[in-house]
């Protein structure tokens, strides 16, 4: 993957959080505050916990944090990957933010979109 293709799939993925935090606002669902500084996303939950995305560059990677752990992701097959099981990003994120919420989130990634 050339780096302008990792950056145009890191970015894509990041917004496509962004935005669904903000529809979950929008539509009184729960208030996720999301903080961005360059490759950098912070979500906040009600709670005070945080899930973080960060990017990888010289990796090509994408790593998630949060308090059920921590996970690296690579792109494969227009979906970021989990280097040690093979989850999707998504489904990952969706299970640990629907766990620090406590209630059950979904995110997606619309595949026009990377």
């Amino acid at each position: 993957m050339s780096d302008a293709d990792y950056q145009r799939y890191a970015h894509a993925t990041l917004s496509a959080v962004e935005k669904q935090c903000d529809a979950w606002l929008d539509q009184d669902v729960i208030d996720v505050d999301t903080h961005r500084s360059g490759g950098l996303l912070e979500l906040a939950f009600p709670n005070g916990s945080k899930i973080i995305l960060n990017t990888q560059p010289p990796l090509k990677e994408l790593w998630l944090a949060a308090r059920g752990g921590g996970f690296h992701f690579r792109w494969s097959e227009g979906q970021w990957v989990d280097t040690r099981d093979g989850q999707g990003l998504m489904h990952c994120l969706s299970h640990h933010a629907s766990q620090q919420a406590g209630m059950p989130l979904r995110f997606a990634m619309d595949a026009t979109a990377a």
